[in-house]
């Protein structure tokens, strides 16, 4: 008897593009900013782009992105996380993801960028899937 594995509801695309933009988030440094420190973006060389800031353009983009996908999908999207993490294995899929269905709510989001290994529980989940995120990264970047 062979395991089969499980149906995603979401696209390997999506969890690639979670998992881009997670590891860019995942970059940024301390913010250093102060109130009133006089300087400007041309004189500090952009540098708070790299830097963890409230308003931060890449954590706004990726909040949006997962809100805007389907129940199914985020449940999916927890459910690899989890397994990614080590939560348990493709055979335990069924009901992984019937606990993640059950505390799904609003903060989805907020969950998983909450998680600091996000974008690598992510791959190691979709290699178990037998996917990768190596052509998604190639073609957007």
């Amino acid at each position: 008897m062979t395991d089969a594995i499980p149906t995603l509801s979401i696209s390997t695309e999506k969890i690639c593009f979670v998992v881009m933009k997670a590891r860019e988030f995942d970059v940024k440094d301390v913010d250093t900013s102060f109130d009133d420190d006089g300087s400007n973006p041309a004189d500090d060389a952009m540098t708070e782009v790299l830097e963890d800031r409230p308003d931060d353009p890449v954590d706004q983009e990726l909040v949006a992105f997962i809100e805007a996908m389907s129940e199914d999908e985020q449940v999916d999207l927890v459910t690899l996380t989890w397994l990614g993490r080590g939560d348990g294995t493709l055979a335990d899929w069924d009901e992984l993801r019937a606990e993640a269905a059950r505390v799904h709510n609003k903060r989805t989001a907020s969950y998983l960028l909450g998680e600091p290994l996000l974008p690598d529980y992510l791959e190691e989940a979709l290699a178990a899937f037998g996917r990768s995120c190596e052509e998604f990264e190639e073609d957007h970047l």
